[in-house]
């Protein structure tokens, strides 16, 4: 087993790095070669479809990699889901072709609607193979399924900004056919490599239990797609295509910077489903002790690569994009970058009471959140645009972090939870200090780094002992 786990974060590293690689890639040309208002109405179309899409999901897609890895017939359950989403999402596109003639005036404005949507409803048909593929433990399968899109997307954009063709009208078509390629390899993968028959089907009974199970976590659906692109909508809404552009430039960067979260997070809930099953009776002390170690080196993590984003964010990102997107998001990338290690408590914590079914738990906490995050939004963008968005997001992830440590049932859990501040306010105290004694970029970052790794030594949060859990968990 561990040397599969060894196998599984390698494949799903090596997914997630060339998924925000090539994702990278597109931003940068997107962001250097269109004017900000061209960039912030495509950046608000997909945060609108990929929001609608994920609400559209109606909290299936996790449920079924909970039921496929607790044995369920993986083939049934793929008919069945794969129903839904071609339904779902057939609807949901003809509603938007209605919503063209009721509403031309809107559609003019946000043309890009109608021909992204084409792409991501693609996207969307391929989500049951990638969560059967998920639930399967297949993630070296899953790798080349969820890679296609943006690897294709990232390589024709090259070519054609290389050869200087590149303009929006190629832009569009470029990603549409990324995203049908991939759900074309979705196809092809879960047939003939993974051997699922994909046969479409409708069980009346069999949808009716499987939506009812993920009841609760369709109001969780809902709510993690607002926390992750309300913000961006909101944006365009109140604010303007530029003052998103801007916002959304730093949020891309700030959600690649959670890679390692990204890593981990798709591993871990397979097996917490295992460790936390009410079969699997009563966690032993070890076993716990080896989680609130995993998490402490997450928050460690965070904070170093909050720490390093900050000190190199204004002379790097001005050097990328001419001075475009670096000093202008200055604060915004310093709010957001601040959730970190809050946002990797939360996957831990989610992941825990996911796997032990508490769905309705999660329901209520992601309410919060979300009321907070739509309360925050439109108080705060019209007086301070990007950053009161991030504001905004900033307090939602907080609430969210305090509600699962007062709603978790998990021994220790609080008394290991207080690197999440610690580890933060060292990082902020390294970088204000660094900052104040040195000039040069590069000497502040040597000498903010050492200094908080040296920290992190001394106030224990870094132990010899450690390095033993680490092999323990994953069979070094």
């Amino acid at each position: 087993m561990n040397k599969k786990f060894i196998r599984d974060i390698s494949a799903n590293t090596m997914q997630v790095i060339i998924v925000q690689l090539c994702g990278l890639v597109i931003f940068y040309l997107l962001s250097t070669r269109l004017d900000k208002n061209d960039f912030g109405e495509i950046n608000w179309a997909l945060a609108v479809l990929l929001t609608a899409f994920g609400i559209l999901s109606f909290g299936i897609d996790q449920i079924a990699i909970r039921r496929i890895a607790s044995g369920t017939n993986a083939g049934r359950l793929l008919a069945v889901y794969g129903m839904h989403v071609l339904i779902a999402g057939t609807l949901f596109y003809a509603i938007l072709l209605i919503g063209r003639s009721v509403f031309p005036s809107f559609y003019q404005q946000h043309g890009f609607l109608l021909l992204l949507g084409i792409g991501k409803l693609m996207i969307f048909f391929s989500t049951p193979f990638k969560q059967l593929a998920s639930g399967m433990e297949k993630f070296r399968a899953l790798l080349f399924m969820a890679i296609c899109s943006n690897v294709l997307r990232s390589i024709a954009l090259l070519l054609f900004a290389v050869f200087g063709q590149l303009d929006i009208k190629t832009i569009i078509i470029i990603f549409i056919a990324g995203d049908l390629a991939e759900l074309l390899l979705c196809l092809f993968i879960t047939q003939r490599i993974i051997k699922v028959p994909v046969k479409p089907g409708w069980d009346k009974k069999e949808y009716a239990g499987l939506v009812k199970e993920a009841l609760p976590q369709f109001g969780v659906a809902v709510f993690t797609s607002a926390l992750s692109r309300l913000d961006w909508i909101f944006l365009g809404l109140l604010a303007s295509n530029v003052i998103l552009a801007e916002y959304s430039f730093a949020y891309k960067v700030f959600e690649v910077a959670t890679l390692p979260m990204l890593v981990i997070a798709p591993v871990l809930i397979p097996r917490f489903t295992k460790l936390f099953h009410p079969g699997a009776g009563e966690m032993p002390a070890a076993k716990a002790n080896d989680l609130f170690v995993l998490l402490r080196l997450e928050m460690i993590i965070a904070s170093l690569v909050a720490l390093a984003l900050n000190i190199l964010w204004v002379p790097v990102i001005d050097l990328l994009t001419q001075n475009k997107y670096g000093t202008i998001n200055q604060h915004t990338i310093l709010i957001l970058s601040a959730s970190m290690p809050f946002l990797y408590l939360n996957n831990f914590l989610w992941t825990v009471n996911f796997a032990k079914g508490r769905l309705k738990m999660i329901f209520y906490v992601f309410f919060a959140s979300f009321l907070f995050i739509v309360a925050g939004d439109i108080i705060l963008i019209p007086f301070f645009n990007a950053e009161g968005a991030a504001i905004a997001y900033l307090i939602a992830i907080i609430i969210q972090s305090l509600v699962y440590l007062q709603q978790t049932k998990l021994e220790g859990l609080k008394k290991h939870s207080y690197a999440v501040l610690l580890c933060p306010a060292l990082a902020f105290g390294c970088g204000i200090l660094s900052t104040q004694v040195f000039d040069n970029t590069w000497l502040i970052l040597f000498t903010a780094l050492l200094s908080y790794l040296l920290l992190m030594v001394l106030t224990k949060q870094i132990r010899k002992t450690d390095w033993l859990v680490f092999k323990r968990i994953t069979g070094l």
